[in-house]
């Protein structure tokens, strides 16, 4: 059996290189991103589309839509004012109704932003993907309903009651899920946020989507970090078991938020270093067969 996959653009941002890098100094960063003159960055909020998976049409995340307000906008450097997501869908003749199940690795606000109409002056956030179950872990929900002063800011209030009052929120304990039974197992971390969920579509060989544990190609260098990392030593203990453990069944990396990198096959160079081959830019009807 064999699904399709395409990478979705969502909305872009534009964020400070230093927090992107964490304690990575600029000189080293700085060659392998472009840098704008206020020291930002360009980053995308990508979403994969499964068509077939279970039997379903899965979303990968949503990215940061457009809910903000203008001045909120402006201050995450978020670069389209309209919702990128619903265009990426409309593309392929979809609307947010016609999606079965959404995954979201965490709540965080560039993760699951898109999950929000764009932005209204009555300012009330409506809830998109009217048919979907919202498909979370239970220590990343419980964490947007009880954050932590650092990174409250990062979640959006509203939603964990909008996705419980839905009805169809199906919180994660295990390597899999109701919705989506064998075809995905998700692993788990907490050095960037507790209870960050990664979904791996399990393939001849698969895709993992990295989400903030790797957030594109520079991060699978194993010591760097962000400063968004809740605890960027845990964090990296984490990444290089999660890495070992790809690499040693060949299974691809998924990038959220990697401008120009939406997938690639890991590998170590010659210094026993993680790095990357055979990059995709974008996915169009990947077809993947199922293991």
């Amino acid at each position: 059996m064999s699904v399709r996959l395409w990478s979705l653009a969502g909305n872009r941002q534009k964020l400070d290189g230093g927090a992107m890098f964490g304690n990575a100094p600029r000189a080293m960063w700085a060659k392998w991103v472009a840098v704008e003159s206020d020291n930002r960055i360009d980053l995308a909020c990508r979403a994969l589309l499964a068509e077939g998976l279970n039997g379903k049409r899965v979303l990968f995340e949503t990215g940061i839509g457009a809910f903000f307000d203008p001045k909120l906008r402006e201050r995450y450097g978020v670069t389209e004012d309209r919702h990128v997501l619903l265009d990426s869908l409309a593309a392929f003749g979809l609307s947010d109704a016609d999606i079965d199940v959404v995954v979201l690795s965490h709540l965080h606000f560039d993760h699951a932003g898109g999950l929000l109409a764009a932005w209204q002056p009555d300012g009330v956030p409506r809830l998109l993907f009217p048919n979907a179950t919202f498909v979370v872990s239970r220590r990343g929900f419980e964490r947007a309903c009880a954050p932590h002063a650092r990174d409250r800011a990062s979640f959006i209030a509203e939603l964990p009651a909008l996705l419980r009052d839905s009805g169809r929120l199906e919180l994660v304990d295990s390597t899999i899920t109701p919705a989506l039974g064998e075809t995905v197992h998700f692993h788990f971390s907490d050095g960037h946020t507790p209870g960050l969920m990664m979904a791996e579509l399990l393939g001849e060989p698969g895709v993992v989507f990295c989400a903030d544990l790797i957030p594109g190609k520079p991060w699978v260098h194993v010591p760097v970090t962000m400063g968004y990392d809740r605890h960027a030593e845990l964090l990296i203990d984490e990444k290089q078991a999660f890495l070992q453990a790809m690499l040693s069944r060949g299974t691809r990396l998924f990038f959220t938020h990697d401008p120009d990198c939406a997938m690639a096959t890991l590998q170590l160079d010659d210094k026993q270093r993680f790095t990357v081959v055979d990059e995709h830019r974008n996915l169009q009807a990947f077809e993947l067969t199922l293991g």
